[in-house]
């Protein structure tokens, strides 16, 4: 079973001390509706989604805070199963990302604080119109927001469209598991192998193309994830992030390879999350500049061993055992003081 590491433990305790963390529970005990865990017990937490994109964005092991367990849904499922799995779990916390899939009104029979994770790009304000990212407001306009006690969307830039029908408490990327993150970085491989992870889009084809046909670049479309991409990653130098489509926005595949120790390509980011171009990670405008870079790291891949290991470093910021720990002391103190939904509930229809 993966821990967490002895680090990770001590920069939050830098930050928010264990007797903090009891200190606020006791206080907020009487003004929080939900079941919360005795005194020393550990929050149930429950993680819900498609485990093939979200497991590695969750705690996977126990802290001395949190007991946590993901539960496997996805669109179009059937409900029974995950909604069972969450009664026998019986959780105080429920993370559900992509809230937009669970059918209405599901999650309020549970006496649990539950938190919808937005993780889709939406259209921003003042952007061109994009097909894509019409459809996905679409379908986050048929979510129940109802059974949410809070909404954490991915990226800043979609709050004002998705304010149109959730309330969003706050903005904050994905974490990335800590399992995901390696313990020294790897030795470059001979040749430099480069790696991209993801679907095939016209726009990713055109970006790779040149790229593919004179370099050692493998291109996985799906079926990667956890234990097997963190073995495949090991393999790779490079780690290559390209958009969906050529709108602005932050990957979470991007955290995820700097955890790895990939030296990591990205299109411009939006928004950065403190991760700063040409120094946590290299960035590219074109196929020409991916081309240009492979050909760099291959022949001199040691250039990049600073932006590899500040790349490393930076990926601690998005250590799931360390911020979820902190969300849920946030979470507990928000509701305690602004209330959850049922509260809100009540105020609206009165």
């Amino acid at each position: 079973m993966n821990q967490v590491s002895p680090a990770a433990a001590s920069a939050f305790e830098s930050r928010y001390p264990e007797a903090k963390f009891g200190d606020h529970l006791e206080a907020v005990r009487d003004q929080v509706a939900v079941t919360l865990p005795g005194p020393g017990e550990r929050f149930r937490v429950a993680f819900v989604g498609q485990s093939t994109y979200f497991e590695v964005c969750s705690q996977e092991a126990p802290s001395d805070v949190i007991e946590p367990k993901f539960i496997e849904t996805r669109s179009g499922a059937d409900s029974y199963g995950w909604i069972r799995a969450l009664r026998e779990f019986a959780p105080h916390v429920i993370f559900v990302f992509r809230p937009e899939v669970v059918p209405h009104g599901l999650l309020k029979e549970f006496d649990a604080l539950v938190v919808g994770m937005l993780t889709e790009p939406l259209p921003r304000a003042g952007g061109k119109k994009n097909k894509d990212l019409e459809r996905r407001l679409s379908d986050l306009k048929l979510a129940d927001a109802s059974q949410f006690d809070r909404i954490i969307a991915f990226d800043p830039n979609i709050i004002p469209a998705a304010s149109t029908h959730f309330d969003v408490w706050r903005s904050m990327p994905l974490p990335v598991a800590d399992s995901m993150f390696c313990d020294s970085l790897p030795l470059p491989s001979a040749p430099v192998r480069a790696l991209f992870v993801g679907r095939s889009t016209p726009h990713r084809s055109n970006f790779l193309a040149s790229s593919k046909h004179t370099l050692d670049l493998h291109h996985v479309e799906h079926g990667l994830f956890g234990d097997q991409l963190k073995e495949l990653s090991k393999q790779y130098f490079v780690a290559i992030n390209l958009h969906n489509t050529p709108y602005p926005n932050f990957e979470n595949r991007v955290p995820l390879h700097l955890a790895m120790g990939n030296l990591v390509a990205s299109e411009p980011l939006s928004p950065r999350n403190g991760l700063d171009p040409d120094l946590d990670f290299i960035e590219v405008h074109n196929s020409d500049d991916l081309w240009h870079l492979l050909h760099r790291v291959a022949d001199d891949p040691q250039r990049y061993d600073l932006v590899r290991a500040r790349g490393r470093q930076k990926a601690e910021n998005f250590r799931a055992s360390v911020v979820y720990r902190r969300l849920l002391l946030d979470l507990l103190l928000d509701v305690a003081q602004f209330g959850d939904r049922s509260e809100k509930a009540a105020i609206s229809t009165a």
